[in-house]
Parts: C-alpha cells; structure tokens; sequence
C-alpha cells in the first residue's frame, strides 16, 4: 500500500487490521516504535495525487462582490446572503446551516429561529448565537456558533436581520427557510446546501470571480481572524477545531506571524521578564 495510497489511509488500513487482532484474540506482534516507523515511512511515500491541496479560502472581498450581485427584495437571494455571511463569521460548515435536500430537513438536528439568541458579556459587546443541534463532531448534544456586528456589506447581523424580516422563518421551520414561487403558486423551503452553492457560484461566474468550494468559507474566515490578530487559541474556539489541523489549509503564514514577531513586543516582554537594575 505504501507509495500508492496516502500516509493517513495506510495508518488507518492498519488499525483496522490491528483492531481485528483485538477483537478476536490474536496476538499483535509489532512493537509501537516499528508500527510508527513504518507509518512515517508510508507517508514519506505516498504519491502526491494524494496529497490534498489547499482549499482557496474566501475573503470578506470575495464575499462583498458576491453579495453585489444578490436582489434583496428576492427571498432566495436574501436567505443565501444570510446564509452566506454568518457561515463565515461563524467560521462554520455549510452543511450545519444548510440541509442537504429538500425533504431532509429535521428540527431535531438542524438550526431554527428557536435556537436564535443574543448575548453580552460584562463589557457590553453583543453576539449572536446559534446553537446547531447535531454536529460532525457533537452529534448529541450540539455546539454553539456565534457572530459579532462586523462592519460594511457583509455585515451577517444586517444580513441576518433582513432575512428573518423579509421571509419570516417560525420556529418549526429551518432557520434559513424562504419562500419559492412556481406556476403562481408559492411554497416554503429550507435552503439546501447545492442551492446554496450554485447561487454563489452563479455570482461568482457572472462576476469572473474563482469558483470555490463552500469548505472555503470556513477556512477564509479562520485566515481572516487570525490576520485580525486574534490569537490561535481564539480562533480555534471559534471555528470549533479539535486540534490545529486548520493550519494544514491556511495560506500567508508570514502576514498571520508578523504581529508576533515585532521588536516592540520583544522589547514588552523584556519589560515583564528582566529583573530592575539595583
């Protein structure tokens, strides 16, 4: 398997066959540091084909243009906006505010007007949460994404706000639903994430704008925090990322490390460090 498959795949090929030794009491017979030896070599190996490429992320530029191009006095148009800027100030997936088709919708699992709140800390400063159900990675008891004002077009409380005024979802119903006219006759429908997508890459194309994928949307808005200058850990919490595989799919790693590499901060922490001179 090793210099045709990926390094993880290899690894996870032979926890399978090392899962069926347990299961059925046969002795496993490879030491820890051969198995790890041998998996640093599968991942030395493995083709590049494999290998997955980094996804172009959305700016909020990007996103400004897209918008530009919705109508909204449309229904559509004004829940993919909402839509739209909340996944990205969310830094969440598209698949946790959109259903994957139309009769797939489930309030027991996806986000409604009901899981709609604001909060503020001690400062004053207010967010908009939105506690999704089921998740990736908390299928039981769900996750919070939240949202601050943010300032020009692509404002996802502005966005919000007009959705919920233009196409009044009720609680029972997907947070993003809008109304569909067809042969004069108008229905209610959740937006589905392929809808979704091909609005924005119907703007995007309309606009000779690169078409990319809805997984860009949250790696941008994690490139787009931490250029802000909040710190890893932050943003991490933020976009709700387990562990710092996020940096696998980030670019400009020089612009997000400058911050934290000038002289003043090594002269500040000097300051703190060195003892007064008696």
């Amino acid at each position: 398997m090793a210099g045709n498959y990926a390094g993880a795949s290899v690894k996870n090929y032979v926890h399978g066959v090392r899962a069926w030794h347990i299961i059925h009491g046969v002795n496993w017979n490879i030491d820890k540091a051969s198995f790890d030896t041998m998996i640093q070599g599968a991942e030395r190996l493995q083709p590049e084909r494999s290998c997955r490429k980094k996804r172009q992320p959305y700016t909020v530029e990007y996103i400004t243009k897209i918008l530009s191009d919705l109508d909204q006095s449309e229904p559509f148009d004004v829940a993919c906006g909402g839509c739209l800027t909340t996944s990205f100030f969310c830094a969440a997936r598209v698949g946790e505010l959109t259903v994957p088709t139309l009769k797939d919708f489930n309030p027991q699992k996806h986000v409604t007007t009901k899981q709609l709140r604001k909060a503020k800390d001690r400062n004053g400063f207010e967010t908009t949460v939105i506690h999704i159900p089921a998740t990736k990675s908390s299928p039981i008891q769900g996750e919070d994404i939240y949202f601050s004002k943010q300032l020009g077009v692509a404002d996802p409380d502005t966005w919000l706000k007009n959705h919920l005024a233009l196409n009044e979802p009720n609680a029972e119903e997907h947070l993003f639903t809008y109304s569909h006219v067809a042969s004069n006759r108008t229905t209610r429908r959740p937006l589905t994430k392929s809808a979704f997508m091909q609005r924005v890459h119907r703007a995007a194309r309309k606009l000779s704008l690169p078409i990319m994928q809805g997984h860009g949307i949250r790696i941008g808005a994690t490139l787009e925090y931490l250029l802000r200058g909040v710190p890893f850990d932050a943003v991490r919490v933020i976009g709700r990322w387990k562990s710092d595989a996020f940096l696998l799919y980030l670019r400009k790693h020089a612009e997000i490390m400058a911050p934290y590499m000038q002289p003043e901060l090594h002269q500040e922490l000097l300051q703190y460090t060195m003892p007064p001179v008696r």
